[in-house]
Formats: structure tokens, sequence, C-alpha cells
């Protein structure tokens, strides 16, 4: 068995979560970590998938509620929004997101996404899956995302 390495970049909030990357030299090619470590982890915190609705929204749907913008960037922001808003309150940062999924209506646009996550995130890059779906759960809506985190040990 050989020996655990060190991570690539331990978050600066987290130290118990690290950036794993096999090929350290090409991490500026690469808008997510590979893989997330997370040591002896702490609670976790489980963000349902977020998108340019507001969080607190009828059900069934009034969908005046959930008139979206067409532009990508601004769902994306407006679904960051709400994630940062959920961390915020459990006392946590995007530094200890370990995990998230993005799910988009139009592959196309993974690197407008990217892009802007980064704007958000900075640069820390948590594990990351990318799928393509045929539609969401509101009408205009072209991406969620739903997100994993770590409660710093004690």
């Amino acid at each position: 068995m050989s020996e655990r390495k060190p991570a690539y970049k331990t978050s600066p909030t987290n130290p118990s979560i690290g950036e794993i990357h096999t090929e350290p030299d090409r991490v500026a090619d690469m808008p997510y970590a590979p893989a997330i470590r997370v040591e002896s982890p702490g609670d976790l915190l489980y963000i349902s998938g977020a998108t340019a609705s507001p969080l607190y929204h009828k059900h069934p749907h009034d969908w005046s509620e959930h008139n979206h913008s067409n532009d990508i960037r601004e769902q994306t922001r407006l679904a960051m929004g709400t994630i940062q808003t959920l961390l915020e309150d459990q006392g946590l940062t995007w530094t200890d997101v370990v995990k998230m999924t993005k799910y988009l209506t139009d592959m196309r646009e993974i690197e407008v996404v990217s892009k802007t996550m980064a704007e958000i995130m900075g640069d820390w890059s948590p594990a990351s899956t990318m799928v393509c779906v045929n539609q969401l759960s509101t009408p205009g809506a072209r991406i969620e995302i739903d997100t994993i985190a770590v409660f710093p040990k004690k």
C-alpha cells in the first residue's frame, strides 16, 4: 500500500478538506477538483438543488414566482446565491464545499457556467459532476446545482 500524498490545496476555512490533483501542473486546465479528500469528516450539509427560482416558493408551483431570465449567467448567479445563503446560515463558506452536481439543459453553456461559478467561488474547486437534462423543475430553468459541504471539526 502506498503512502497517502498530501492534498494539492487545503481549504483555508476547513483543514480537513483537501483538493486532490494527480497532475498539479495541469490545475489551470481544470474548473473543478478531480477528487476531494475529507479527513475524519465533521457533520455534512446536503443542499438541495438550487435554481434561479426563489428558495422559498409555493408548492404546487405558482408559475408567477418562476419568471426566469434567459441568461445562463444570471440563472447561475441566482442559484449560487441560494446556495451561499444556506452556507452562510450554517456558518460555512464556499471553501467548505466538497461536491457539486450541476444539471444543465444545454451542455454548450458549460464554459460560461464554470466561469460564472469561479467568479463567485474564487479559486476553490470542489469535486464536480455536470449532467445535461431535458428540462428542470420549472419552465425556463436552465441550471440546477446541488451541493455537499463539510463542517470543520471542533
